[in-house]
């Protein structure tokens, strides 16, 4: 009597090798293309610290005043589409208490814009569609996917160059655990500002080029390791004029030991770093290996089925 595979025996081999080739297709294909820096962004974060600043009224720097710092962060769509990268356009202004909340940015104490233009896979730099400055590293805004337990070049865009951050492990944010990594800037020659002469004790001169320096009394970046969402940040800025040649401090402009991401910052970025984490998760963990166990258990009774098959006519 000849016999024939029944249509369970069949459907049960068909959708075990369909899972069994869905699980690699889920970790080499789509993860890669889940794992992308947006290019709809739009995150405002907001650093608080108490320090001194020069105030311009006063002609002085005063000390220990409430410091914000808050920086905005918006991709450009239509730009990131046509290149193929992440163009993001960066508005930072520094406030007192005297300029918030303000009208217009450009009435803080500092106020500067950037667009930061990357590969939207490694987050490497990518210098093109207007990019400004130019900058370098392998991490700034964010830090690139898997995160590892190694130093990280991280872009100082006061420093106008890279510091290296070292690893030193891992710590709790609102109970989401991410990567510590920390880093100093050494006193550093920036850049020259015209000043009256006597603002950096040069008062016969009338106007001099003084010297900018900048410092970092500490970086502190907390780091979610699938995603590279930076989930607190404490910096420690210091900004100074110096006479030409001089080699101590004449004016301090900005000094902030400790500038922090809010409380409501660091709730978004944890929240935004769980859901993102657990969409990589899935599509890299979670899905494939369920698809390949419920693969291998199905294709397996569907061939013992097919193997056993029944007569004709039963």
């Amino acid at each position: 009597m000849r016999r024939s595979a029944s249509p369970l025996s069949l459907a049960l081999l068909g959708l075990g090798v369909f899972l069994l080739v869905l699980a690699p297709m889920l970790v080499w294909y789509v993860k890669p293309r889940a794992q992308v820096n947006p290019v709809d962004i739009d995150v405002t974060a907001v650093y608080e610290g108490t320090g001194a600043y020069f105030d311009i009224e006063e002609t002085e720097t005063v000390e220990d005043r409430p410091i914000t710092v808050t920086q905005r962060v918006r991709g450009d769509v239509a730009d990131s589409e046509r290149s193929g990268r992440a163009v993001w356009d960066i508005v930072t202004t520094v406030d007192t208490d005297a300029s918030l909340p303000a009208a217009d940015p450009h009435d803080a104490l500092d106020f500067t814009t950037a667009r930061w233009v990357t590969d939207r896979s490694t987050n490497r730099p990518a210098h093109c569609c207007q990019e400004r400055p130019y900058h370098e590293g392998e991490a700034y805004l964010k830090f690139p996917f898997d995160v590892q337990k190694r130093p990280y070049r991280w872009w100082d865009s006061t420093l106008g160059a890279t510091v290296t951050l070292e690893y030193r492990g891992e710590e709790k944010v609102r109970g989401y655990e991410g990567y510590v990594f920390e880093g100093t800037v050494p006193p550093t020659r920036i850049g020259t500002r015209q000043v009256p002469g006597a603002l950096v004790g040069r008062g016969q001169a009338g106007q001099v080029f003084a010297e900018e320096w900048y410092s970092n009394h500490g970086i502190k970046l907390v780091v979610d390791q699938p995603t590279g969402r930076v989930l607190f940040a404490r910096l420690g800025p210091r900004q100074t004029l110096r006479a030409p040649g001089a080699k101590k401090d004449a004016v301090v402009l900005l000094d902030v030991e400790k500038l922090t991401h809010t409380p409501a910052t660091q709730k978004f970025a944890v929240d935004r770093a769980k859901e993102d984490s657990a969409r990589l998760r899935a599509v890299g963990t979670t899905v494939p290996v369920g698809a390949a166990a419920g693969g291998v258990v199905l294709a397996a009774a569907g061939t013992v089925l097919l193997v056993r098959k029944r007569p004709d006519g039963v």
